[in-house]
């Protein structure tokens, strides 16, 4: 049986060790181990046997390990992830057994479908995808690698969405939409024009954040 690690302590990470629970495989296929943390401390308060085993940073691979992603934000993720790639680590792509899903769906390596989510057809999402609760994306669409969709957004049909793009919770896209790499969609916002790169948007119809 292969041992799990939860990278990342947080509240997500805490979640995600909840929904790995009510996964078939999770005491068949595989065991969780405990998380990976950088913050010794990060548990405090919480009972989440068996705790914290060891840090992000000295992490080296074990032969039958496999990690998965307790963090949520893009940019955090990819650093963590190019790190713990170049120390060996495997990482699991997890879908929720909940989740409805059509055809021609792709899921790639590292994504994390949380319960409640909905894919309909020919939906592609790239690696380390955090796909949160209740959350839905239409057919023809896709999110690039590093993407988060915090709980109960919508991406509708033809929509792209750019690498390490975040969306707000109850944010939504209309069909056909962009938004570009490593942009913001504030909770609650409504894409019905094209987002630049490195844009944060809120509002609805979404606009351009000024600082």
């Amino acid at each position: 049986m292969k041992r799990l690690l939860i990278v990342g302590a947080g509240g997500f990470g805490r979640e995600v060790f909840n929904w790995l629970r009510q996964h078939p495989d999770c005491g068949k296929v595989w065991q969780i181990a405990g998380f990976l943390d950088d913050k010794a401390t990060a548990l405090e308060g919480y009972d989440y046997s068996p705790g914290i085993i060891g840090s992000v940073k000295d992490y080296k691979a074990v032969t039958g390990d496999l990690l998965v992603l307790g963090l949520a934000l893009p940019k955090i993720k990819k650093v963590v992830v190019s790190h713990l790639l170049s120390r060996g680590g495997e990482f699991l792509t997890f879908v929720h057994p909940s989740v409805i899903m059509g055809g021609n769906v792709k899921i790639g390596r590292g994504s994390f479908v949380c319960p409640g989510a909905v894919l309909t057809s020919d939906v592609t999402l790239g690696e380390f995808v955090t796909f949160n609760c209740c959350s839905s994306i239409g057919h023809d669409a896709s999110l690039a690698d590093f993407v988060t969709l915090s709980g109960h957004c919508d991406i509708t049909g033809f929509c792209h969405v750019a690498e390490g793009a975040f969306f707000g919770s109850h944010a939504c896209m209309i069909p056909k939409t962009k938004v570009g790499a490593w942009a913001v969609v504030g909770a609650g916002s409504t894409v019905i024009l094209n987002v630049a790169p490195n844009t944060t948007v809120i509002g609805s119809p979404a606009k351009k954040l000024i600082s």
